[in-house]
């Protein structure tokens, strides 16, 4: 288990929000699958050239050489646990967890997921000094 599988169950947590308020009259087998298949896209897309150099560039995983097959299924386990985990927990309750595993994150390997995030898409340099701990 890797420490951003967590990161992989918060993406879970917004999926099922997401698909709850927007189609809340599908199915849950329905919507699940529609969110495992965004994820599973995401895990492709994560280990493109792009994406992979991206990382490199921008973020502190400046050796990141992509996932692995088995990790990339990890992810998407974690994803589909964070799903059902968010359908049992409620919405207040899911924020709660969402920022205290967010705090944790931080506090442990200074990155979470939307630290990733901002990153990937407007990096700033002061982040990724810390990041570094420098």
């Amino acid at each position: 288990m890797d420490p951003h599988n967590f990161t992989h169950l918060l993406h879970g947590f917004i999926f099922y929000g997401l698909l709850a308020s927007i189609i809340p009259r599908w199915p849950l087998a329905w919507r699940l699958w529609l969110a495992v298949s965004f994820e599973a896209l995401w895990e492709i897309v994560e280990n493109t050239n792009f994406i992979i150099e991206r990382y490199r560039g921008v973020t502190v995983a400046i050796g990141y050489q992509g996932d692995t097959i088995l990790n990339s299924f990890g992810d998407i386990l974690s994803f589909g646990v964070g799903f059902m985990l968010a359908r049992r927990l409620g919405f207040l309750r899911s924020v709660v967890v969402f920022a205290i595993t967010e705090v944790v994150l931080v506090m442990w390997i200074r990155d979470s997921l939307i630290l990733n995030v901002i990153m990937l898409v407007y990096p700033i340099d002061a982040i990724r000094a810390w990041q570094m701990g420098h």
